[in-house]
């Protein structure tokens, strides 16, 4: 059996592992649900030098590091886990991963703002008829087929390479001129992978079920056409990352989650932080500071105060 948490954060962005320090600094048994470290917008900043604090420029990944690590030695539990559903009806709040279902009294969200709305033609018509944004939910599904992936990040490439376990081969399709992963990485040798560099996805094409996609060489304007059988898009954009609530909870006309001033949103027990919130800024700092007020309402709720409680250290 699951054990009941006080704090379940879903996202390991600034927001989210600020707000497991401050929740499981305070005794509060925490667990930060984090769908891949290498993924978000401060992960893929290349130099942070004016977080306060910092007196040499840091990679975001780096800063990120550095962060989690804290949130852990203060007593939070990390896993690396993609949420696939949430239920906030009860007292209790549930989250699903592919493999497990959390229990919590509070949940604070703290998903960030990389997501993005269907954009190729057919994505939105072939989703759950093999398009998804979950290749380790869906990989099974596609087992000795063939699947592509859409993206150059780290997390694509890890995505593929969690395909490949499965599926008889997989594209690893590229928009840029190439993939965000060292010279020397494995995914460059794999039999069962082939990168296309360079290359923009035009449509997903199929009946009742994907059956291929055309490409457009960027450098060429070659087309080519290309039979698959499941395409997983880890492309990025600037949407609030929202996919997951299911219509769980009112969201605003950009898709934001919306809060009142210290973060609590419309259903009690749950609260959001960072930049899925769409605050009038996006600073590393600010995401932060909405993580801290985040898990000081998430204690008051917990504990039924009439005020948060004031933090000064122990002696």
């Amino acid at each position: 059996m699951v054990p009941l948490y006080d704090v379940i954060i879903i996202g390991g962005g600034p927001a989210g592992l600020s707000a497991a320090q401050y929740a499981s600094r305070y005794g509060l048994k925490t667990i930060v649900l984090d769908k891949s470290p290498k993924a978000g917008a401060l992960a893929y900043s290349s130099k942070i030098e004016n977080y306060p604090g910092l007196i040499e420029p840091l990679s975001g990944s780096e800063l990120l590091s550095i962060f989690r690590k804290q949130a852990i030695k203060f007593g939070a539990e990390y896993r690396e886990a993609q949420v696939t559903g949430v239920r906030f009806e009860g007292d209790i709040k549930e989250v699903d991963i592919n493999d497990n279902t959390y229990r919590g009294k509070t949940v604070i969200i703290a998903t960030g703002s990389m997501g993005r709305k269907p954009s190729i033609p057919g994505e939105e018509q072939f989703l759950g008829r093999g398009v998804s944004y979950c290749a380790i939910c869906d990989a099974a599904f596609f087992r000795n087929l063939t699947a592509c992936v859409i993206g150059d990040s780290e997390e694509a490439v890890k995505q593929a390479e969690l395909l490949a376990g499965f599926a008889k081969a997989v594209y690893l399709i590229s928009p840029s001129e190439d993939i965000k992963v060292p010279a020397d990485h494995p995914v460059r040798s794999s039999g069962r992978i082939k990168v296309l560099a360079s290359r923009k996805v035009t449509s997903i094409e199929g009946g009742s079920i994907v059956t291929s996609i055309k490409t457009r060489n960027t450098r060429t304007d070659e087309e080519q056409d290309l039979a698959v059988d499941g395409v997983f898009v880890y492309l990025y954009g600037s949407q609030p990352v929202v996919d997951f609530l299911n219509s769980a909870m009112p969201l605003s006309d950009k898709s934001c989650i919306m809060t009142h001033r210290t973060m609590e949103t419309s259903i009690p027990g749950v609260f959001a932080a960072g930049d899925v919130t769409c605050g009038e800024t996006r600073q590393v700092v600010t995401a932060a500071a909405y993580g801290c007020l985040a898990a000081l309402s998430a204690e008051k709720y917990i504990h039924q105060r009439k005020r948060m409680r004031y933090d000064w250290g122990e002696s």
